[in-house]
């Protein structure tokens, strides 16, 4: 007895020395992990416009590296004090959330976001490969010569940037924030709105991530000059009012953002856009929500390939959730608590595979149809392949199919596995612009 008690200490003694070396072996990586981003943010005051034209670059890098870590670690409190972001929201089916909110140390890993895309977008790296640039001063003043330390002047820039901001700030732009390829505008932890002015436009570039922002009362705007590059300036004409304006762009994720009441659509995708996911996202008070395919003569956009995943569209809403046009979409994992007309609409021969969502119906006895075939006849659409699989229906919903199910058609239109629609209140709970309540974890 006295030997096999000595043999279950000296076991016992074994597995607490190995528990305690695989610790200090993980903590010694978080901190390398930690010396790395701390670094690279460090670094980012190197990257002055030396390298491009002026030297207008440091200003929003700041001089004194002393207040570059001060200004680091603010935001790090503020991310993990204010907007407690993280641990808490960890394993809730949905992969995107559990890909980044399980690390508690997020905040200083923020790169790593680009590697937790999926659908069709998942490609997407924004600014990953590039420096860190922070946004200080929420100002617009002059669309032509964006001054430093503004998003504007982040955007515009050449070389890939990951953009992250300073503190909360309202931003009112006086003209259409146009973006250049390889950016990741980066909200996280701190609470943006742009509002009430122009919104942002993606025209003719790629790679680009839009994370954590609310996006509302967007106007039109135009008749002016606007810079889109450090090089380039033009004239733009009048914008219609989108919250984001895809144009010609392919590569595009646009994640747990906060829209609503715009001049036009709240994201439109247009012109031969592809390659795109609309994910994470509270769509709320706006009538035409989101336009997928320029118009039906528009033959490009029969290329298009989207992928709505994981939005709740809420309260407010009348149609357009989405409307395509020609390419082939995914919608799988939304949860649909309002519409006024229809939930998704199409024309010209679009395929649209519906999984996995929840289709709550409106009281309105005439608009029980989740589904819209807009401007065509019966005996058209009777062909176009749409159908509905796993979707919850309640209170009334209904879903028409059509076509005949080609297998090639739905294989285009498919971009990740569709989980059960019983676990949509789960997956979708955390929809929107990460911010939380005082007292309330997120």
């Amino acid at each position: 007895m006295a030997v096999s008690l000595r043999c279950f200490c000296t076991w016992t003694l074994l597995v607490l020395v190995m528990f305690l070396s695989v610790n200090a072996a993980e903590e010694k990586d978080e901190l390398k992990l930690r010396l790395k981003e701390t670094q690279e943010l460090l670094s980012s005051k190197n990257s002055s416009m030396a390298e491009w034209s002026d030297d207008a670059w440091n200003e929003h890098t700041v001089e004194d590296s002393e207040e570059v870590a001060a200004m680091v670690d603010e935001s790090i409190r503020n991310s993990t004090e204010r907007r407690k972001l993280g641990f808490f929201s960890c394993v809730t089916g949905n992969p995107i959330d559990d890909c980044w909110r399980c690390d508690p140390h997020w905040q200083l890993h923020r790169k790593r976001l680009a590697n937790c895309g999926i659908g069709f977008g998942r490609n997407a790296v924004g600014g990953r490969d590039g420096k860190y640039y922070v946004v200080s001063n929420p100002g617009d003043d002059d669309p032509v010569n964006p001054r430093p330390g503004t998003l504007r002047h982040a955007v515009i820039q050449v070389q890939p940037l990951w953009i992250v901001f300073k503190r909360d700030m309202v931003i009112t732009l006086k003209q259409e924030l146009i973006m250049n390829s390889f950016k990741t505008i980066d909200a996280r932890g701190t609470n943006v709105h742009i509002a009430n002015g122009a919104c942002i436009t993606i025209q003719f570039v790629s790679n680009v991530i839009i994370h954590g922002l609310h996006i509302h009362d967007c106007k039109s705007t135009g008749n002016a000059m606007v810079r889109s590059s450090p090089s380039h300036y033009g004239w733009r004409t009048m914008a219609d009012g989108d919250g984001i304006s895809i144009f010609g762009a392919s590569h595009i994720w646009i994640d747990h953002n906060s829209l609503s009441n715009c001049a036009d659509g709240l994201i439109d995708a247009i012109m031969g856009s592809t390659a795109i996911t609309i994910s994470n996202n509270y769509f709320t008070h706006h009538n035409e929500v989101m336009l997928l395919g320029h118009s039906d003569s528009y033959k490009r956009d029969k290329q298009m390939q989207v992928t709505i995943a994981y939005n709740h569209f809420g309260e407010g809403l009348i149609q357009r959730m989405p409307r395509c046009r020609h390419g082939y979409f995914h919608v799988v994992n939304n949860d649909y608590t309002h519409w006024e007309m229809y939930a998704i609409g199409g024309s010209a021969n679009p395929t649209i595979n519906s999984q996995g969502n929840r289709y709550l119906a409106p009281a309105n006895a005439f608009a029980k149809e989740v589904t819209k075939r807009v401007d065509t006849e019966t005996g058209v659409w009777r062909h176009w392949n749409w159908r509905s699989e796993g979707d919850l229906l309640l209170n009334g919903a209904f879903f028409i199919p059509s076509g005949a199910g080609a297998a090639a058609s739905y294989a285009r239109a498919s971009s990740l596995g569709a989980k059960s629609s019983s676990m949509i209140g789960v997956i979708t709970s955390n929809a929107g612009a990460l911010v939380c309540r005082r007292g309330r974890r997120c």
